[in-house]
């Protein structure tokens, strides 16, 4: 056997590896003594076939796979032996010519292959990155407050709509009538509440249930019918408010807080509106530590100016996918895919490099945020132990679940070990600055 290495170009080059009868023998032998013992022929007992009649029938197939299969093990302990790391896989390359397998023993196998580029970062205090902090104003606060008691507040009658009240309708189109329908405005834009507004018990006006509302579903359940039979149905109704309901917040009294905070954390209104910030700035914490991920990415990125085998990842996609894309679908994506997988590349060297881990109790905090976060939106949120425990098992042991939760783990770990050893300097911006930056990134 023989391997000769050629440079084709910067961090790529071929493998041209030589394989000899000597090289794949045994394993063709073999294979055809496999293929005999099951061969079913007629005319012959199963196994007892004439070795040349099997050697005519598969051999000149085994023989290409065998050989194959030596020369793709001997090209990959070769750079496992050169110490050669490389990108994606090693793949057959353009320049392989025609193989002779019917009067042949000797074959020339080329492959490409996509060296890894060597990660030298060089970091200190002058190097500096934006930490952005979102500013909570009094909208902000105002706004979450409202959503937040909406979860235990009440609907009580109003004399006028005035934003997103909650009206009960008569519909009729001459075929249908259905009294008390729900009008829900809260679901609409401010465009599509418009002709309500200002209105009060007894309004009426001509709808179109289409443009009223988008989905089957929606439309559905405001006429009060399956989706399988809104065929037919004339979508031209008048409509007549019949009530106008709004929503009432609930006292911050003793009742309140009992529900709301069961463990006893907040017992006035003054720690409920400290409370409310301290979520907010929670919440807005993860939108800061997430863009700001964006930006150390962006920053390592042009800091290590990395030198990737572009033409051969092209490739190498090509040929995972075996056919699925076309080169063309695969340019048109192409910088987004190199940009992460770049970044992939980056965070494995500090991974590697500062011994960075990612603990079972971590994954397991982490998908049971994921899954505490889900039933609340879900209207529980404070779900029962027991079954936040059951979600967490079901994420983790879903293969690409389980695997996201990983990988965004150690990112947080790279960005986390990086922030040490630079300067990070935290800016505290408004929401609409915040949104400006993000959007550009």
């Amino acid at each position: 056997m023989k391997i000769v290495r050629e440079q084709r170009e910067e961090n790529n080059s071929l493998l041209k590896v030589t394989v000899v009868e000597e090289d794949y023998g045994q394993e063709v032998e073999k294979n055809l003594r496999d293929y005999r013992r099951k061969a079913e022929i007629p005319g012959f007992r199963r196994g007892m076939v004439p070795m040349g009649v099997i050697r005519k029938m598969y051999g000149r197939g085994v023989v290409a796979e065998q050989s194959y299969r030596k020369a793709w093990e001997a090209a990959s302990e070769y750079l496992q032996n050169e110490k050669i790391e490389i990108l994606g896989d090693i793949i057959g390359a353009e320049e392989q010519g025609a193989l002779d397998f019917e009067n042949s023993t000797e074959f020339e196998y080329v492959f490409e292959v996509g060296e890894a580029p060597k990660v030298e970062i060089a970091l200190s205090e002058n190097d500096e990155v934006v930490y952005n902090a979102i500013k909570v104003d009094e909208k902000m606060h105002n706004d979450y407050r409202t959503n937040y008691l909406r979860r235990y507040g009440r609907l009580v009658d109003a004399e006028e709509v005035t934003s997103d009240e909650a009206l009960s309708v008569t519909l009729d189109n001459g075929d249908m009538n259905i009294a008390d329908a729900y009008v829900g405005l809260i679901s609409m834009s401010e465009e599509e509440r418009k002709p309500f507004i200002g209105q009060k018990v007894g309004f009426k006006t001509t709808v179109n249930i289409n443009d009223l509302y988008k989905t089957p579903a929606q439309r559905a359940a405001i006429l009060q019918v399956k989706e399988n039979e809104l065929e037919g149905i004339n979508p031209e109704f008048s409509l007549e408010i019949t009530k106008i309901r709004k929503f009432a917040e609930p006292e911050l009294n003793e009742e309140f807080f009992k529900m709301a905070f069961p463990s006893g954390n907040v017992k006035s209104a003054e720690e409920f509106e400290k409370f409310l910030d301290e979520d907010i700035k929670s919440e807005l914490k993860r939108e800061s530590d997430f863009l700001f991920t964006l930006q150390m990415r962006n920053f390592l990125l042009e800091k290590a100016g990395l030198k990737m085998p572009e033409g051969f990842l092209k490739r190498w996609l090509f040929a995972i996918n075996e056919g699925k894309f076309s080169m063309e679908d695969i340019d048109k994506e192409f910088d987004q895919f190199l940009k992460m997988y770049t970044w992939n590349f980056i965070q494995k060297h500090y991974i590697t490099e500062d011994k960075l881990s990612v603990s079972k109790e971590e994954a397991e905090a982490e998908a049971k945020a994921l899954a505490a976060a889900q039933f609340a939106q879900y209207g529980m949120p404070s779900a029962p132990e027991e079954m936040l425990a059951g979600y967490v098992e079901k994420l983790l042991a879903d293969k690409q679940q389980g695997q996201k939760i990983y990988e965004k783990l150690y990112e947080t770990k790279v960005v986390e070990d990086v922030k040490q050893k630079i300067k990070v300097v935290e800016k505290e911006i408004s929401a609409d600055e915040f949104a400006k930056i993000a959007n550009e990134l």
